[in-house]
């Protein structure tokens, strides 16, 4: 299932994932997707969609 909401996310993220959501995560994932030639980025897009990315890039940047 893919996330729709933040708390959604956020769930998965910590809960499943076991990840702390820092600072220092959030913008290191930031400097890789807002970077579109990426090659994490590219992947994370044709996976997932443009719309899924952008939520993800908003739901960062509140960390």
């Amino acid at each position: 299932m893919i996330p729709q909401t933040f708390e959604e996310w956020r769930n998965c993220i910590v809960n499943d994932c076991k990840i702390n959501l820092t600072q220092q995560f959030a913008q290191q994932r930031l400097t890789i997707y807002q970077d579109a030639n990426h090659p994490e980025t590219k992947k994370f897009k044709s996976l997932y969609g443009q719309e899924h990315l952008d939520r993800v890039i908003h739901w960062l940047q509140r960390i």
